[in-house]
């Protein structure tokens, strides 16, 4: 067949097309008429996604050419100084999942200080993943057996937050400005197993210090049929079955809601999406605010007592839903009161 060189990353697809139309000749047709059709398409999407420097938000790359600081500073979340007159008086609308995030984030900062916030976010997301799986088994909305139970966890170091047992991935050599050495923190990471598959990511000249994490996504890496292959370390986590960082921010920024006034719901002027926007991101910033205020309360607490206690702590100020099925991804009010209610009495 002529120009089988140039046609090979496609041959699957002519093949395909030939075993429909049992022509060559319109088979290639077919095939170049769809390449052009696609050309074209990413063309005009280049073309639309273009903004200008000045509304560009800044973003940066988890590949090799970002460095750790740059990513850690990309990752910044809202931060806020409200008092807890302006906290009080908050009423927020959510879901679950989120909710879960906002507290494990947070959680993580006072029990793992020494982790950066991408690992801290990843770390949160694994337990928002691992508790959304078991409800959804409960409610029988997925069946089958988890990839942990099936053992492809097998040999990962895991680590327990709000009650939930995570597997994780070392990043051997991520080092980021602002990591305090020396600092270890209240919380060990343990090996199921005597053959950490990890140790071979180890780089020369690493320090003492526990090696920043990765929560470990098993679903993802039972569903690509593994193996964990190496290249944890650094900056770069192309194609590894990982929680990212920037998955579990972009999560948080949309996800807390203002709660109409009755003014709103009377005014024929919608907000524009860009209010909207600014308005969770502040709110996020707000429930950060309550939680720093009740956790610093709680300081006294080692992290294992911390953990126990955070996830009575959510599920005192989740939102009410539906229960059973009819509840999944239901949204509800929170109110930031009774979060600051969760503060050490005295």
């Amino acid at each position: 067949m002529r120009g089988a060189g140039a046609l090979h990353f496609h041959n699957s697809t002519f093949f395909s097309l030939y075993s429909i139309f049992t022509d060559e000749k319109l088979a290639k047709q077919v095939l170049s008429a769809a390449k052009r059709v696609t050309k074209k398409r990413g063309r005009e999407l280049e073309e639309t996604s273009f903004e200008s420097p000045a509304n560009r938000k800044k973003t940066v790359s988890m590949g090799n050419a970002a460095t750790p600081a740059a990513i850690e500073e990309s990752l910044a979340l809202p931060d806020s100084n409200a008092d807890e007159e302006e906290l009080a008086k908050t009423i927020l609308r959510t879901n679950r999942a989120p909710l879960v995030l906002v507290f494990a984030t947070k959680l993580l900062e006072f029990t793992m200080p020494s982790q950066p916030l991408s690992s801290r976010l990843s770390l949160a997301q694994a337990v928002v993943s691992v508790n959304a799986r078991t409800k959804a088994l409960s409610l029988g909305i997925e069946k089958g057996t988890s990839a942990e139970d099936d053992g492809w966890g097998r040999g990962q170091p895991r680590i327990r937050v709000m009650g939930r047992d995570i597997r994780v991935m070392k990043r051997w050599g991520y080092e980021w400005i602002g990591r305090s050495h020396g600092e270890a923190g209240n919380v060990t990471v343990n090996s199921s197993n005597a053959m950490d598959s990890q140790k071979t990511l180890k780089q020369e000249g690493e320090t003492a210090d526990e090696p920043a994490l990765w929560g470990l996504d098993l679903e993802a890496l039972r569903s690509s049929n593994g193996p964990l292959i190496s290249g944890a370390h650094g900056a770069n986590v192309s194609g590894l079955p990982i929680y990212t960082a920037q998955s579990a921010r972009a999560y948080l920024l949309k996800s807390f809601a203002s709660v109409p006034s009755p003014a709103d719901e009377a005014s024929s002027l919608k907000k524009s999406a860009a209010v909207l926007k600014a308005e969770k991101e502040r709110n996020l910033g707000l429930v950060l605010r309550a939680l720093d205020l009740v956790l610093q309360s709680w300081a006294l607490l080692d992290c294992e007592e911390l953990n126990k206690r955070a996830w009575a702590w959510y599920v005192a100020v989740r939102p009410e839903v539906e229960n059973g099925v009819a509840g999944w991804g239901g949204k509800g009010d929170v109110k930031l009161s009774q979060i600051l209610n969760l503060r050490r009495k005295g």
